[in-house]
């Protein structure tokens, strides 16, 4: 069994920073990309970020230059450094992980459970 636990939302001001975790957990045989995605009231989900296994990184147009995706493979957690924040960037931030698990040789794709995130003065 397989599951992502994500932390770290907060009420936050515009301008300030935050950084939210995704740490994978069970029976992990490896992972490939990494990624947050974020889904605001009204709004279908969007991609924020993702990551490959080998560091290389996408952003969102409307992140670029204000958050960092990173990933810790010893620890299989995906991390989303975001800076600047602007009351827009408000929703609830998800991670997904493709995993393969030890029960089969089939990468499937997780969702963490979601994390709110506000920006508000």
């Amino acid at each position: 069994q397989v599951q992502l636990v994500t932390s770290g939302g907060d009420l936050v001001q515009p301008g300030g920073s935050l950084r939210l975790s995704c740490a994978a957990s069970g029976s992990i045989r490896s992972i490939a990309a990494m990624g947050w995605y974020r889904q605001a009231p009204g709004k279908q989900r969007e991609l924020v970020a993702t990551i490959t296994t080998g560091g290389n990184t996408n952003y969102a147009g409307s992140v670029k230059g204000r958050f960092t995706i990173s990933r810790d493979g010893a620890k299989n957690t995906v991390y989303l450094q975001m800076g600047s924040l602007k009351p827009e960037d408000t929703a609830v931030y998800y991670c997904n992980a493709q995993i393969m698990a030890y029960s089969d040789y089939i990468m499937r794709g997780y969702w963490g459970q979601g994390t709110q995130v506000t920006v508000s003065s």
